[in-house]
């Protein structure tokens, strides 16, 4: 018998499976929703992103929909993307307001991360350390050395999903250090 998405978000509380079995059901349908409104690389950040807040928000689900779990995601993923439009609105604002080129924001963008990232590295530094093995590992291999989720399952030994859960949940724990760790300005 095929389990209710309700049922796996009470599972998903103490058993990755049961979450990675949420993910494959509608990952699929979350990214088609978002890449119909955002470009692709953006799309693809904003429906790993629902399912990290997913991931991390699921003693708040309700039911309210005869078991099914979509309109609990749709919803993340909606509040997502107007943050997005709106931080992207304010940004192309304020480039028009100071009359800067829109060609050289890339390059800005460039500077202001590494700035950014020398700023947390000792935060981050911590941080990764303090993962567990399996995540700092798939974080590594995915972010760090560039490799797809497919190489990244294939050297640690697990699913391609399991890979990817690693990556996001080892994401998840460096954004909160991050945040509480002095990142944040």
């Amino acid at each position: 018998m095929t389990k209710s998405d309700a049922q796996l978000i009470r599972e998903a509380r103490t058993d990755p499976e049961a979450f990675a079995e949420l993910y494959r059901r509608h990952a699929g349908a979350i990214h088609s929703w978002l890449a119909a409104r955002t470009p692709p690389r953006i799309a693809v950040e904003l429906t790993a992103e629902t399912f990290a807040q997913a991931a991390v928000s699921l003693v708040r689900f309700r039911d309210r929909a005869g078991g099914s779990v979509a309109p609990w995601l749709y919803g993340i993923a909606k509040n997502l993307l107007r943050r997005y439009v709106e931080k992207e609105r304010i940004e192309t604002r304020a480039r028009q307001r100071l009359g800067v080129d829109t060609g050289t924001c890339d390059d800005l963008e460039r500077v202001e991360e590494r700035a950014f990232a020398e700023q947390i590295r000792p935060v981050l530094t911590l941080a990764l350390a303090a993962l567990p093995a399996a995540q700092r590992d798939a974080v590594r291999l995915h972010v760090v050395d560039e490799l797809p989720y497919a190489t990244v399952a294939s050297r640690l030994g697990c699913s391609e999903l399991a890979a990817r859960l690693r990556v996001m949940r080892g994401l998840n724990k460096l954004a909160r250090a991050i945040d509480q760790g002095g990142g944040d300005g």
